[in-house]
């Protein structure tokens, strides 16, 4: 198994902040491979992101004239939403340890969450040439990687109970006929720990991760 600090942030995090953790992390790694892997599961405020290729046709407003935050990042995908109430993963891990293949890299990430419904008895399924995780032909994780030297960064983000229609400004992931949902829909009572914890435990069981538990501040990581 190998080891992996496991951060489980409470609050809202600033997504400039996380990014700069992530790409922080990386560097650290691809300076000593021996560092062990790194997940942080965590919320953002309300933040739109798009892929390094993301089409800004994509987006129902400017993003040169609006309050709304907005920002191009390095990952794969189209544009996509964040926001209270939406348990992101960033997994920083070295595929050297793991499998040297990002499409195995991207369903691994997806049988996680998979994982994670079906402890909710939801039944969660891929849908051919799509990235991402659906319930009932409704996306409900959104997954988006960047991989240097074979660390990863970026990563997923599972809507359990937030406010959709952050979603309505934009065209989630590009894909223009099917809409989003969220774990609220089908278990009003859904809680967002619990289902942190689930995340958590499903990570570890798809990479075979065992976990260094770390305390809540990840400033001086590296």
């Amino acid at each position: 198994m190998a080891p992996c600090l496991l951060y489980q942030l409470n609050g809202l995090v600033p997504y400039l902040t996380a990014w700069e953790w992530q790409k922080e992390l990386v560097q650290a790694r691809k300076q000593n491979p021996d560092l062990p892997d790194v997940l942080i599961l965590l919320e953002h405020p309300p933040v739109y992101t798009l892929g390094q290729g993301s089409s800004l046709a994509f987006l129902k407003f400017d993003p040169n004239h609006t309050t709304l935050e907005c920002h191009r990042v390095e990952r794969g995908g189209e544009v996509t939403y964040h926001a209270p109430g939406q348990i992101v993963g960033y997994p920083i891990l070295n595929l050297n340890r793991h499998t040297k293949d990002l499409h195995w890299y991207l369903r691994q990430l997806e049988e996680a969450l998979i994982r994670v419904l079906a402890r909710y008895d939801l039944a969660a399924t891929r849908v051919d040439g799509l990235t991402g995780v659906w319930v009932k032909g409704e996306k409900i994780a959104q997954v988006g990687i960047k991989v240097s030297r074979w660390i990863t960064m970026h990563g997923f983000g599972l809507n359990v109970d937030l406010d959709l229609t952050g979603f309505d400004r934009i065209v989630p992931c590009g894909i223009s006929d099917r809409s989003v949902c969220s774990m609220a829909q089908f278990i009003p009572t859904i809680d967002l720990v619990a289902v942190r914890e689930s995340i958590a435990q499903s990570f570890a069981e798809v990479f075979d991760l065992d976990y260094i538990l770390s305390g809540s501040s990840i400033s001086s990581l590296n």
